[in-house]
């Protein structure tokens, strides 16, 4: 274990971040790193608990509880502390195909059920995670390592996305010759235009890219199966097909004004802000911009605090970012006792980075949106809300408006962030699979079999919009039972 008193004598330190006056200025990762000196300290605040929690990956009240694909914290955290540097990356990839990754984006469920937050800060768990991955890389520890030998049975896998991605890893790894589809024009799914690079740097994903590529995955990028390839030619060139396509179909607000110009989904936002980054030539009714402009974010989650970030790196004039749901308590409520994922108010990067521009947090909660209201041109100029107050009605939430919090916003750009619905219905039709009562593809987790044989599902297209440790869990999951369908048996964890 760490050391058996180090979570009396230390206290949780992060490495910190730039400053928001100075990362605003530019798309570059914003987190630093702490010496190894401390973050040996660091790990030396695990407990090692005799049932660790954190990495438990497990469903409590609809949330992740503990890490989903059951990292070896305790384990790497103690070789960290012990400087085992090499061991620990041993550790660490016996779990998760991408570290550097779940490093970076992943909101550390497992820090959320670590035993220490039951009175303490908890361990630092993701930032020693991406600590180890990247001396990995510095290190040169990480090399290509194609597989020794190979089945001759061919996967084609629909989607690079990180369900997509530990998917074709796996099953490389087990002697496939794995070919991955993708329609963008580069690999990585939402890790590339889904997630801004000041949060994941688009180096770091081609890194792996290129380190797959070298160990023998195939990939082809511009091809949208299901029109620019037929799903009958796949099942005719591919022993097996695995479906890993992403939940891509945003969820829209039909209320009056909604055809004005000047409001957009927020995945056409960052995609086409990313695709700019990145040196593609964009027209001018594909790019997006925010500069000068008043800009108003539907949607309290990850993806509307990254059109926050995004719309302030343009030069937005001002910016409020509008959430229905209630503001969330500053301590765990009773009604959400650990080790569920705790329901707290957290205050993310976008809004560090507004309330240091525009000196407030630009969040406003229990807000409905009515109408949206635009000029003589068809621009939008203004959102029109009221204030909703939370109850319940038959045991289920429910709201109802306050008559007198009516609300005006000026507005010449809206990002609409709240979510998706599911996957798009192209690719499923094609193949003629089921689909489930939320219209995702029905592949019962743990098997991750359609009901059309040779023909897999999983991640979001799957299970519905979710984290990218769960997409990992489900790459992982459904290239074993895949291999197994192949083979009759499987190796793969």
């Amino acid at each position: 274990m760490s050391k058996p008193t180090g979570f009396m004598e230390y206290a949780r330190e992060l490495g910190g971040d730039r400053l928001p006056s100075v990362r605003t200025l530019d798309y570059l990762e914003m987190h630093l790193a702490l010496p190894e000196d401390k973050l040996q300290t660091q790990a030396a605040r695990c407990m090692s608990c005799g049932i660790p929690f954190c990495h438990t990956g497990t469903l409590l009240s609809g949330m992740a509880s503990g890490c989903p694909i059951n990292n070896l914290i305790p384990e790497w955290n103690s070789l960290v502390y012990r400087g085992l540097w090499q061991e620990a990356l041993k550790r660490l990839l016996r779990t998760n195909n991408f570290p550097e990754f779940t490093g970076r984006v992943c909101p550390a469920p497992c820090e959320g059920s670590c035993t220490l937050s039951l009175n303490e800060e908890a361990v630092t768990v993701k930032q020693i995670e991406h600590a180890i991955i990247e001396r990995g890389f510095t290190e040169g520890w990480i090399v290509p390592q194609p597989p020794a030998e190979r089945t001759g049975k061919r996967v084609a896998v629909v989607g690079s996305g990180p369900a997509g991605l530990a998917c074709a890893d796996q099953l490389n790894k087990a002697g496939h010759w794995v070919t991955v589809y993708e329609r963008a024009d580069r690999i990585g799914g939402l890790l590339v235009y889904g997630i801004p690079n000041m949060k994941l740097d688009k180096g770091v994903v081609q890194r792996r890219v290129d380190l797959m590529t070298a160990e023998g995955v195939e990939f082809v990028t511009n091809t949208e199966v299901g029109r620019d390839v037929p799903a009958a030619q796949l099942q005719e060139d591919f022993d097996a097909i695995v479906l890993c396509g992403g939940a891509t179909q945003p969820r829209d607000l039909l209320v009056e004004g909604r055809d004005l110009k000047g409001i957009h989904f927020a995945v056409d936002f960052l995609r086409a802000d990313t695709r700019s980054l990145l040196g593609s030539e964009l027209g001018a009714d594909e790019w997006i911009s925010a500069r000068h402009k008043s800009v108003v974010v539907i949607g309290g989650g990850d993806t509307g605090t990254d059109c926050v970030g995004t719309s302030l790196r343009h030069g937005c004039t001002g910016i409020v970012q509008l959430e229905i749901m209630s503001r969330p308590p500053e301590a765990r409520p009773a009604n959400n006792p650990w080790p569920e994922w705790p329901r707290t108010l957290r205050t993310d990067y976008g809004q560090e980075e507004a309330r240091e521009i525009f000196g407030r947090d630009p969040r406003e909660f229990a807000i409905l949106t009515k109408r949206f209201v635009g000029d003589a041109a068809g621009r939008v100029q203004e959102v029109h809300t009221v204030r909703v107050e939370w109850g319940e009605t038959d045991g289920r939430p429910s709201f109802r408006e306050l008559p007198g919090t009516e609300q005006r916003w000026p507005a010449q750009l809206v990002l609409l962030a709240m979510g998706f619905l599911g996957p798009e219905r192209t690719l499923i039709e094609q193949f003629g699979v089921g689909q489930d009562a939320r219209s995702n593809v029905r592949a019962q987790y743990g098997r991750f079999a359609t009901d059309v044989p040779g023909v897999f599902a999983a991640g979001d297209m799957r299970r519905g919009q979710s984290l990218v440790v769960w997409a990992i869990n489900e790459g992982r999951g459904v290239a074993r039972e895949c291999d197994r369908y192949l083979m009759g048996s499987t190796h793969l964890p």
